[in-house]
């Protein structure tokens, strides 16, 4: 698929792409689908262990993944898809909170998932999403 542009933000971003080979993002029309973003640094990887600082974190890397392929944030997202390890009140009244602060203007659909295992052992929270980007 050479014709979609595919982009990843430095630190984490380019090391899941040269490690994992994929990408966080890609622009396809006037969209932005991103990859599921986990609650890392971005520069280090280091995952938080207190889980309402690694689902913000999330949120933070999903603003900072679409800005890098070109759009403006949570405030251009209607899909999101979550998955939790594991799906408790806390972690959907971290969510909630974070939709609250990044989406004030609307209200995404949402599409949340309990799972046994993510991508990385620490991790227990991934967030994808799509962006309409006009």
């Amino acid at each position: 698929m050479s014709h979609l542009q595919y982009y990843n933000y430095e630190g984490v971003g380019e090391q899941n792409k040269e490690n994992y080979w994929y990408s966080q993002a890609v622009r396809i029309g006037d969209r932005i689908e991103c990859a599921g973003q986990g609650g890392w640094d971005p520069k280090t990887g280091e995952i938080h262990q207190e889980i309402n600082a690694e689902i913000d974190q999330a949120f933070e890397n999903v603003e900072l993944n679409l800005k890098n392929a070109g759009g403006k944030g949570w405030e251009q997202v209607f899909r999101v898809n979550s998955y939790h390890i594991p799906l408790d009140n806390e972690a959907l009244g971290a969510m909630v909170r974070n939709f609250k602060k990044w989406m004030p203007g609307h209200q995404p659909i949402w599409t949340c998932v309990g799972v046994p295992k993510l991508g990385q052992d620490a991790m227990r929270v991934e967030i994808e999403v799509v962006a309409h980007v006009p």
